[in-house]
């Protein structure tokens, strides 16, 4: 790297431009020239916490009768749940707690249709797939099924009864003798048909969605329909399960049932023995996306409700944040302007580099996504100090260097060698804190500890790489062909050489 600085130099910038076109921009577009094709199609936009732009608040509870317990795991299950299920939406910055014993509280900063998420958030999302005989019910029917009634196999695989007949609830066999008023014609007992008749018929599930391994929407034309359909892939012992099953129901209707509502009732054709198939009926777009969302990521453990939903302005306010910023930026200028007057060429050095690190670490925030809160920003404003310590370490090696009569170029090579201990050893210090801290936040969600944590740990990786290679590569760019004997004080050294 040192032999060929100008090389690394031009990558640097090179880098720097195209961190700065991100940090400048909102959206990112970029298309192959030759063909047309899309290659980046990206938001670029920053994404803040709710105390820094608001959003909505969303009290969860366990619908559970009051007698009922919620045990902890169930209760973590289902945040994790429900938090994969929002960002599956693009609610990416959707910040959920649990708060014991039976609620979770849910944030989403800047959200625009708050129905929408909260209403697949409730959705228990248990898909079956079941036996309708010769029997095709209306989309949107309510049936009732013996799931989780009867024996399953691994992966929510029933194992079906010898027949493929579909059975009514038995009916009692004994009448009761109805009590004769005066004058009043006596009622006829109803007979066993009749009461077979009135009592509600209970389908057989075959499959449940337990079974399904991956879940995506695709538009009708991929299969030979129209509009939006929602493809499968079943697990693999469940594929054989299921092979069998309609390789010996070909012609029967099989049913695809999400919360006891039929969803559509296909005929099946053919054995489907490839563990891949797909769920059609009237979606639009939204509607089977929400549907994948539920069957990719599962059923809650628990039922929830929502309590309680309020809209959250910013904590901070315009005013408030403008200032924050402000101070932010004239912190950041106080910092170069010492590294200036105290270390002369080598601070301008270190300046340079600080805006380096300043705009790639930006553009990660950016990439990412980080989502950026008051606790998130103060771990970054505590990097740019770290940044700033490690190139104190080098400048101060390298003066050393300079006073015991090494050459530019060697004080320069020996400085950052002999200073790269300390810088290591104090950086890899605060990256395994903030892996405690991380973990501390994920298990007991407290996501201004993580946020904290992610944007304090990316600043010092982006430190690290500063110190190695951007430091020094502006070091030797700017400083070799310099002759120290003319302009020692360019330096800040003020005795010569021993």
């Amino acid at each position: 790297m040192t032999r060929h600085p100008y090389i690394t130099l031009v990558i640097i910038l090179l880098i720097v431009a195209f961190a700065g076109w991100v940090d400048l921009s909102k959206h990112i577009f970029i298309t192959n020239p030759f063909n047309g094709k899309t290659l980046v199609d990206r938001n670029t936009d920053m994404h803040l916490g709710l105390d820094l732009r608001g959003g909505l608040q969303v009290l969860l509870e366990a619908d559970l009768p009051e007698t009922s317990t919620v045990s902890s795991n169930d209760l973590t299950t289902t945040r994790q749940i429900l938090e994969n299920r929002a960002n599956g939406l693009g609610v990416s910055e959707v910040v959920m707690q649990s708060a014991p014993p039976n609620r979770i509280v849910a944030q989403f900063p800047g959200l625009q249709n708050p129905e929408e998420v909260v209403a697949v958030l409730q959705e228990t999302g248990v898909l079956e797939f079941v036996d309708m005989g010769n029997e095709r019910p209306a989309e949107g029917t309510l049936i009732q099924t013996d799931y989780g009634t009867t024996g399953a196999g691994p992966n929510g695989i029933v194992i079906l009864p010898p027949t493929s007949e579909v059975s009514p609830t038995p009916a009692p066999t004994d009448t009761a003798t109805p009590t004769e008023v005066p004058g009043a014609t006596p009622q006829a007992e109803p007979t066993a048909t009749e009461v077979a008749a009135a009592a509600p018929t209970i389908y057989h599930t075959v499959m449940s969605g337990a079974s399904l391994d991956i879940v995506s929407v695709e538009t009708g034309q991929a299969v030979g329909t129209t509009g939006y359909v929602i493809s499968f892939t079943l697990k693999p012992d469940a594929s054989t399960a299921f092979g069998e099953y309609t390789g010996s129901h070909i012609g029967q209707v099989l049913a695809i049932v999400l919360d006891k509502k039929v969803i559509s009732a296909p005929t099946i054709n053919a054995k489907i023995d490839k563990g891949s198939g797909y769920i059609e009926g009237n979606f639009t777009a939204d509607s089977a996306n929400a549907l994948a969302i539920q069957l990719r990521y599962g059923s809650l453990p628990i039922p929830v409700k929502v309590v309680q939903s309020q809209s959250v302005g910013a904590t901070l306010g315009a005013d408030s944040l403008r200032r924050s910023l402000v101070a932010g930026i004239i912190g950041l200028l106080a910092v170069i302007i010492f590294m200036l007057l105290y270390y002369r060429l080598p601070g301008f050095v270190a300046d340079l580099a600080l805006i380096v690190y300043a705009v790639v670490t930006l553009m990660l925030f950016k990439l990412i996504p980080v989502v950026l809160t008051l606790p998130g920003i103060a771990g970054f404003i505590l990097s740019i100090g770290m940044a700033v310590d490690a190139n104190i370490l080098i400048f101060e090696r390298l003066k050393e260097e300079l006073r015991a009569g090494r050459t530019l170029r060697q004080a320069i090579d020996l400085g950052w060698a002999r200073a790269w201990p300390s810088i290591r050893d104090s950086n890899s210090s605060t990256l395994i804190t903030c892996l405690i801290l991380f973990i501390f936040g994920n298990t007991f969600g407290a996501s201004m500890v993580k946020g904290f944590s992610v944007t304090l740990a990316l600043g010092v990786i982006v430190s690290l790489i500063t110190a190695i290679i951007v430091t020094r590569t502006f070091l030797h760019v700017i400083l070799d062909n310099v002759k120290l004997a003319e302009h020692p004080r360019w330096f800040g050294i003020t005795e010569g050489p021993r």
